[in-house]
C-alpha cells in the first residue's frame, strides 16, 4: 500500500493521474483549510482519502495524533509526501513508526533560501527523516546536494503530463473562456501564467508588453494564476504602465488546457536559473503548441533550446522580449518549426509512462 501525504493543494492533475494509476494500491492523506476539489475527485473515484483540517500550525500536535493513528491503521509500505506541512507532518510520523520506504517530493528550490531562510533547516530536516528524495529536475537535484542531502537518496523524476490533453481541445471550451475572460477573438493575446511574484519577472513582461501595445492596440496581455505576495505591487504596476482593457486578469481557471488555447503567443521569465524547481508551465506551453518566449529556470535548461522549441531571452530583460516577440511577429516560418518541434520534445522529455515506469521503481 502506497500512502499520499499532501498539504495546501485544491486541484492538481498530476495528483488525479496518480490516483488513477495506482487506483487498488493507494490511499491520500490531505491537509487543508476546507475539503478542495481533489478531496471529491478522489471521492468520487472510490479512492480512500482523508481529508484533515489545517488552518495553521496551531494544529500541528492534533494532527500528528491523527496521521500516527491514520498510519498505525493503515500500515503502507511506502509513505510519499508532498508539499511543506505535509513533508513535516507526514515524514516525522513515519519515521516515529519506522515506516521504511519515506519519501517526498521536492517542489521547491532556492524558495527558502531566498525568501525566509529560516525555513531552510526544515528543508535539512525532512532530507535527513527522508529514506528517498524526489529531484523534479536537475536544478533541485543540485540545490539537495548544496544542503548536504545524501546523493544516494535523491532520485531525478521529472514530472510526467498527459499531452494529448493540451492538443485535444474542444474549440467550444475555448469560446467559452474567452466569453467568460472578455478576451476579443480579434486579439493578439500574450498569455502569463504564474503566480504574482517579483521573482517570476511580472516587471519586464508589463514593461515589454507596453511598447508592444504603442505599436498595435490589437494586443492584449491576459495574466492567469493571480495570487501571491507581491499582488498589490504588480496590480499598481499593471494600472500605472497599462491602459485600462489592455489586460485581463485570472485569479484560478479549472480549465486549463482550454486557457493555453485563448493565447496566441507565451512569455515566462524568472528572474534567475534557481527560482523555479520545475516550472510546469515550460512543458504545457509547448505541449499547447503555443510559440513561448522563456528565460531558463527550473527544467528548461534542460530541453529548452532557442530558436529549435521557444525564444530564450536574458534574464530581467524587458528589450529581450519585446525583440523576441517582435521576432515572432516577422516570421511564421519560425513560428511553425517552433510549435512542431515543442511538441516532438515534451513527449520525449515529459510522457506518462516514463514517470510512472520512474515512480514505479522507486517504490518497488
Amino acid at each position: 500500500m502506497i500512502l499520499y501525504i499532501i498539504s495546501d493543494i485544491d486541484k492538481a492533475i498530476a495528483f488525479e493521474l496518480i490516483a488513477e494509476k495506482f487506483s487498488n494500491d493507494i490511499s491520500f492523506i490531505i491537509l487543508n483549510k476546507r475539503k478542495g476539489y481533489l478531496d471529491n475527485y478522489l471521492l468520487r473515484n472510490n479512492v480512500r482519502c482523508y481529508s484533515l483540517t489545517l488552518m495553521s500550525k496551531k494544529d500541528y500536535p492534533l494532527l500528528f495524533l491523527k496521521i500516527l493513528i491514520l498510519l498505525f491503521r493503515i500500515r503502507p509500505k511506502v509513505v510519499h509526501t508532498h508539499l511543506r506541512d505535509a513533508n513535516f507532518l507526514g515524514l516525522v510520523s513515519a519515521w516515529l513508526l519506522r515506516i521504511r520506504k519515506r519519501i517526498y517530493t521536492r517542489h521547491s528550490s532556492t524558495f527558502n533560501k531566498d525568501l525566509y531562510p529560516k525555513s531552510v533547516k526544515y528543508d535539512k530536516l525532512c532530507n535527513y527523516l527522508a529514506t528517498d528524495v524526489v529531484a523534479i529536475s536537475q536544478n533541485v537535484k543540485e540545490v539537495l546536494l548544496e544542503e548536504g542531502c545524501s546523493k544516494e537518496k535523491i532520485n531525478l523524476i521529472h514530472h510526467g503530463f498527459d499531452l494529448d490533453a493540451f492538443t485535444k481541445v474542444n474549440e467550444k471550451d475555448v469560446t467559452l473562456l474567452k466569453k467568460k475572460y472578455d478576451i476579443p477573438h480579434d486579439s493578439i493575446v500574450i498569455g502569463v501564467i504564474a503566480r504574482y511574484l517579483k521573482l517570476k519577472g511580472h516587471i519586464y513582461i508589463i514593461e515589454a508588453f507596453k511598447k508592444l501595445r504603442q505599436e498595435n492596440p490589437n494586443f492584449l496581455l491576459v495574466l492567469a494564476n493571480t495570487s501571491g505576495q507581491d499582488k498589490n505591487t504588480i496590480q499598481n504596476l499593471l494600472k500605472s504602465k497599462l491602459d485600462e482593457g489592455s489586460y485581463v486578469e485570472i485569479a484560478f481557471e479549472n480549465n486549463l488546457f482550454a486557457l493555453y488555447k485563448c493565447f496566441d503567443f507565451y512569455i515566462h521569465t524568472p528572474i534567475n536559473k534557481e527560482i523555479e524547481a520545475f516550472g510546469q508551465t515550460y512543458v504545457e506551453a509547448l505541449a499547447a503548441g503555443i510559440p513561448s518566449i522563456f528565460t531558463l529556470s527550473g527544467i528548461a535548461p534542460e530541453f529548452i533550446k532557442d530558436k529549435q522549441n521557444a525564444l530564450v531571452v536574458p534574464f530581467c530583460d524587458s528589450d529581450a522580449i519585446y525583440n523576441a516577440m517582435k521576432n515572432y511577429l516577422r516570421n511564421n516560418k519560425l513560428q511553425k518549426t517552433i510549435i512542431t518541434n515543442g511538441i516532438i520534445d515534451v513527449k520525449a522529455y515529459f510522457s506518462l509512462n516514463l514517470f510512472f515506469e520512474k515512480l514505479n521503481s522507486l517504490y518497488e
